[in-house]
């Protein structure tokens, strides 16, 4: 350490199926979608992120984007690097470096991950001037990014919706005692939107659209306080192949999600039948928190709350839950050292 320190820089990545946040010197840095788009012809990467992500299913034969990331894990361990370079690279106060810092970064990754997508996740990282390399478990992030005391002989309950992983796991003295992890997030959901327009309005839309659909109207429950409005949706006739319009309701768009958060509802009542009596005694007491961009979902909290007979709590910016805790871990190495893994 000592002097070296200067040429050393922190990071926090949360890296996401569908976004990816970096926190450097305690402040969110990059928050971007998880999406590169390269140039067939020459294979080089020509925009990640948001400009990458205006591009998505609008593209010419030479152009393809490409979601590095599936379910919480590198797919495409090459156009993942380039897309984490590009984003380090963009830092503000790595930009103006004369030479390129030697990094420390504290990596999250889903809980239900294998050997194997941790590796990739380390070789990654170590590509890019990592020379100290930690990686945390999602769930745990999110719940030091609640700001539970995850150190204390009580059990928490956490479930992280992200883009393509649902975690869920309870917590105790710095450890997770049962865990589960299904992969029915918001890519299904978003999926779940677009095949029900084409099955039931014969409309063919995009992801991108479908995705608008979900953040505008998505809805779990079909009995909301704050209902939103109707919505207008515009794609492709599948009988006559004009460009048509419909308008669908938050109803509907429930209907659409059922089964997925069905599916979700079935991991969190398993993993609290796997739960420890004494730790089962305090979730009772404290809750359920949820976090991650899956849990914005309008009367998400409602459902489960009434199948679990459980009072849930949505985290203040869900979104930004995990990336925040990832950021406390690092910020306090020594503290959170076991729950690291290095």
């Amino acid at each position: 350490m000592g002097f070296f320190d200067f040429m050393t820089e922190d990071i926090a990545i949360d890296l996401g199926t569908a976004n990816t946040l970096i926190i450097h010197d305690g402040k969110v840095v990059v928050d971007s979608p998880s999406i590169v788009a390269r140039d067939r012809i020459t294979g080089k990467i020509i925009a990640t992120g948001k400009e990458a992500n205006l591009m998505q299913g609008k593209t010419h034969e030479n152009i393809k984007t490409i979601r590095p990331l599936k379910d919480g894990v590198i797919a495409d361990f090459e156009a993942s690097e380039e897309m984490i370079k590009e984003f380090i690279k963009n830092i503000p106060s790595i930009k103006n470096r004369f030479f390129k810092p030697s990094l420390r970064m504290v990596i999250c990754i889903p809980s239900g991950i294998t050997e194997v997508e941790k590796r990739a996740v380390r070789d990654s990282a170590e590509h890019m001037n990592a020379k100290e390399v930690y990686l945390i478990h999602e769930p745990m992030a999110a719940a030091i990014g609640i700001g539970i005391n995850i150190m204390e002989p009580k059990g928490n309950m956490i479930i992280d919706i992200g883009g393509g992983t649902t975690e869920i796991a309870v917590i105790a003295l710095g450890g997770i005692v049962c865990d589960k992890s299904v992969k029915v997030a918001g890519d299904v959901f978003t999926n779940d939107i677009a095949y029900y327009m084409r099955t039931q309005h014969n409309l063919y839309i995009g992801e991108r659209t479908a995705e608008n659909v979900k953040i505008s109207i998505g809805a779990a429950t079909e009995d909301l306080d704050t209902p939103p409005e109707d919505m207008l949706i515009q794609g492709r006739d599948l009988l006559s192949g004009k460009p048509k319009q419909v308008q669908i309701s938050f109803r509907e768009i429930a209907k659409a999600l059922d089964k997925s958060i069905l599916r979700i509802e079935d991991a969190v009542m398993e993993t609290l039948s796997q739960t420890p009596p004494e730790l089962a005694a305090d979730i009772y007491n404290t809750g359920i928190y949820l976090a991650g961009g899956g849990s914005m979902l309008r009367g998400l909290d409602k459902r489960l709350s009434r199948k679990t007979d459980l009072p849930v709590f949505v985290a203040e910016d869900p979104l930004k839950a995990v990336v925040r805790g990832t950021g406390i871990a690092l910020k306090n190495l020594e503290k959170y050292k076991n729950v690291l893994m290095k």
